[in-house]
């Protein structure tokens, strides 16, 4: 339980449930996995490379009265996010949860992209949320009850100069998420996707710290600033929750107004 200001007693909003955060050791990741911890939840911190941080992601998590669970797998494979899952429901007795939000970047301007750099980006953006997703839904269907939330971007709604390749899969998150809201609507199981603008991790360094992109980025901005994770993780918690579950199939900008200019 959470203690209010006051002395009032709050119930935790994921008390009990079990989640799966992809991408989960650094950034956006490490602050949903903590955010589901606050509420009570038990995350799998997903991985494919840097064993510190996933690490200390699950430390925090625990910091915060949760218990944690690194693995390190590529889930833009079928192997890969068949073990994410697999291993939750092993650690945890089941899955209530997916987060599919892991992501990199591999930018070239159109003429130049290569089809690795294509491939690259799409499988991790795109066929990997499609592996999780229906790894995790054979376990939904038979607990009647599920949550999925895809993270797309700006760039998947308006597009993006030098990454195509990232706008395209982002683009099809939003109808990967519509898709499978419909199909699993009968089953309990809700989706819903989460746009992100720049909010201040490792991927936008570039971008923040560039004088000249700061600015035109800045200017698109409504709320003239960049975001933090803890800005963004209250609307996982949102669509984590019961609070939520008559909500399925909807897009919900988090990015400061930036999809409105």
């Amino acid at each position: 339980m959470i203690i209010k200001e006051g002395g009032g007693v709050e119930k935790m909003k994921l008390k009990g449930k079990s989640a799966v955060v992809t991408g989960g050791g650094r950034g956006v990741g490490r602050a949903i996995s903590v955010a589901f911890a606050k509420e009570g939840a038990n995350v799998v911190v997903n991985y494919v490379s840097n064993d510190r941080a996933a690490n200390e992601t699950v430390e925090m998590v625990k910091k915060v009265g949760g218990n944690g669970l690194a693995v390190k797998a590529d889930v833009a494979t079928m192997e890969g996010a068949q073990e994410v899952i697999d291993s939750c429901v092993k650690k945890f007795g089941r899955i209530d949860i997916l987060v599919n939000n892991a992501g990199f970047t591999r930018p070239a301007m159109l003429l130049k992209m290569t089809e690795k750099q294509w491939d690259e980006v799409v499988d991790c953006h795109l066929k990997g949320p499609f592996l999780c997703t229906q790894a995790a839904a054979r376990y939904m269907v038979e607990q009647k009850y599920g949550k999925i939330i895809n993270v797309t971007s700006v760039a998947g709604l308006v597009g993006t100069i030098g990454q195509i390749n990232y706008s395209a899969a982002k683009g099809g998150v939003i109808t990967l998420t519509k898709s499978t809201a419909r199909e699993l609507a009968r089953y309990n199981i809700t989706a819903n996707v989460i746009s992100l603008g720049i909010v201040a991790t490792e991927m936008t360094e570039k971008i923040r710290t560039d004088p000249k992109l700061k600015e035109i980025y800045i200017g698109r901005i409504l709320l003239k600033r960049f975001a933090e994770p803890e800005d963004i993780a209250p609307a996982f918690v949102f669509f984590a929750s019961d609070e939520s579950k008559y909500i399925t199939g909807q897009l919900l900008c988090v990015d400061g107004g930036y999809g409105m200019t």
